[in-house]
């Protein structure tokens, strides 16, 4: 059984801890989306040297496990002589590793759209900048909407990996609770259902929205 009187003792580190985990996910999701908006133009591009570097970084990060990201901005950082911290590490790893994956998720949404739109947005006299924002993406941000919220689920989970730096996440703060508690049974599950309340409904409503989708497609 969960401790209840326990979790409301510790009510102000866990809501902490849980503002934190939301301040990470929405961070890195919206730098996220940026970058890998502009990695995905630039693996478009017909520029071949662009188009490769592009891939590169995105496969660098798509083949690498989170937590050695973490470990390499962590300590990397320090060595070559910046003193970041470890809040603005998880920050900008997270925005970068991220974005590898929004990169992919952007770039297929933009190939998703028929080429026709492309070539009649040129035949109207629009630019390339021009086609992508006014044709290209916003019909590709309906393909790739339930997508995009899909990884931010995940990223919202993956920021528990940000406790292995000491940093005081929700899972963080559910550590120190349990450790100084010794109810590491208790609080290990009470932070599987706060994650399991939060990520379940948002789930359903994904479902709803990739079935909406569906019928307008």
């Amino acid at each position: 059984m969960i401790d209840l009187q326990l979790v409301l003792d510790n009510r102000e580190l866990l809501t902490e801890g849980m503002l934190y985990s939301l301040q990470l996910t929405a961070f890195a999701t919206l730098g996220g989306i940026v970058l890998g908006c502009l990695l995905a133009l630039a693996r478009l591009s017909a520029f071949k040297p662009l188009s490769l570097l592009s891939a590169a970084y995105v496969n660098l990060f798509r083949s690498v496990p989170l937590v050695l990201v973490i470990f390499w901005f962590y300590f990397l950082i320090p060595y070559f002589g910046f003193q970041i911290g470890p809040d603005k590490s998880v920050f900008i790893t997270f925005t970068l590793f991220e974005a590898a994956y929004f990169s992919e998720i952007i770039r297929a949404g933009i190939q998703s759209i028929s080429r026709g739109q492309l070539a009649a947005a040129y035949a109207l006299g629009l630019t390339y900048p021009q086609t992508m924002r006014y044709v290209i993406l916003p019909q590709a941000l309906r393909n790739m909407l339930p997508v995009m919220l899909t990884q931010t689920v995940v990223l919202f989970q993956d920021t528990s990996l940000v406790t292995i730096i000491g940093i005081k996440d929700f899972m963080g703060s559910t550590s120190v609770v349990a450790s100084n508690n010794g109810a590491m049974t208790e609080m290990y599950t009470f932070a599987a259902i706060a994650y399991f309340c939060v990520c379940f409904p948002i789930s359903m409503l994904l479902k709803r929205l990739h079935k909406r989708i569906a019928v307008i497609r």
